[in-house]
């Protein structure tokens, strides 16, 4: 630890070498000067592969009408978005070429990939959950997302990051 600097924050576990951490009765950690601060590394990271989507053909070519209803969907959600990459691809002999969509979100990200060819998109949300569970608003934004596509056949995981065994 820096000298001077104050080990103690709310939402934060602390750990103390010496011994388990003492909680007062208003529920908050004691302060100690040789606890070590860590913060948990937890989150939920939900994909979903989407196939024989029935959408419109703008969402799976046009980046700045994907870009559009992503951002949206992102503020629906109660989730923040702090800068955005959409990029298309170009046409290739197997067919028109798709988008990769990436939106940084303050809570982390969302990441789309189209493959119009194939009527295909594969999503990813991730959302760090320091400070809050952002879980809710993670699930929300990715069924707005598949409701966006109208897949056929969707399959959907879900893996809960930074949890220590």
């Amino acid at each position: 630890m820096v000298s001077g600097e104050t080990p103690y924050f709310t939402g934060v576990n602390l750990i103390d070498p010496d011994g388990p951490a003492s909680r007062r009765s208003d529920g908050f950690t004691e302060r100690r000067e040789n606890w070590l601060k860590v913060q948990p590394m937890q989150g939920l990271h939900l994909t979903a592969d989407l196939q024989q989507c029935g959408c419109d053909a703008r969402w799976l070519l046009d980046a700045e009408a994907l870009c559009g209803a992503c951002t949206e969907a992102v503020r629906a959600a109660g989730l923040q978005a702090v800068n955005q990459l959409f990029h298309s691809f170009p046409a290739s002999p197997l067919g028109p070429g798709g988008v990769t969509a990436v939106v940084l979100l303050a809570e982390s990200h969302l990441c789309v990939h189209t493959w119009p060819e194939q009527r295909g998109v594969t999503l990813d949300v991730y959302v760090c959950n320091f400070g809050g569970d952002h879980s809710a608003r993670a699930q929300a934004l990715m069924d707005a997302l598949i409701a966006l596509f109208q897949p056929a056949h969707a399959s959907r995981h879900q893996l809960h990051r930074g949890q220590v065994e």
